[in-house]
């Protein structure tokens, strides 16, 4: 059985969830919006790991178009708003970026996810997701969703991979 470890050996695309990954899954209504927080973090790892060269990607059943915004504005490649049928979004991911299921790590928390963290090569959570996809999930976090568990798993990675804290790190 190869090992969460090993398998972040062969990552070159994250793929993330928003509701209760990226953010805490809260969602504060006000004068009919909807606000979210996304943790700086998270953020700054974002940015690191494109910086490095992977490709990071947003399907989330979400339509906000500021979250959408926000996130292409970290440098993200591709935001899926309303993907209702992640595993179509998934499969279109892997065939117009010519990526296998070993290259692409998916970290979501709910079911929606669940498909799509069946075929990821390292599916991951946060500590705080659903029960159904903790047992599915290489990887839980030990922090929970909009707490940096992004920020968990993209270092993690480029840990293994021996591209984090490298001299890049300090050319912003």
């Amino acid at each position: 059985m190869i090992s969460y470890k090993e398998r972040l050996n062969h990552i070159t695309t994250f793929l993330f969830d928003v509701d209760g990954v990226l953010t805490n899954g809260d969602v504060l209504l006000f004068q009919n919006e909807i606000l979210r927080t996304l943790n700086s973090r998270d953020a700054y790892a974002i940015q690191y790991a494109i910086k490095m060269g992977y490709k990071i990607i947003i399907v989330t059943g979400g339509n906000s178009q500021d979250v959408k915004d926000r996130l292409l504005g970290l440098g993200v490649q591709e935001v899926h708003l309303s993907s209702f049928n992640k595993m179509n979004v998934y499969n279109d991911i892997k065939e117009r970026h010519t990526l296998t299921d070993t290259e692409i790590l998916y970290m979501g928390d709910d079911i929606p996810d669940y498909q799509v963290m069946k075929h990821a090569g390292v599916a991951a959570c946060p500590q705080d997701a659903a029960v159904e996809i903790k047992a599915i999930s290489h990887y839980q976090s030990p922090f929970n969703g909009g707490r940096h568990c992004v920020r968990d798993v993209i270092e993690q990675t480029l840990r293994v991979q021996k591209k984090w804290f490298t001299a890049e790190a300090f050319e912003w």
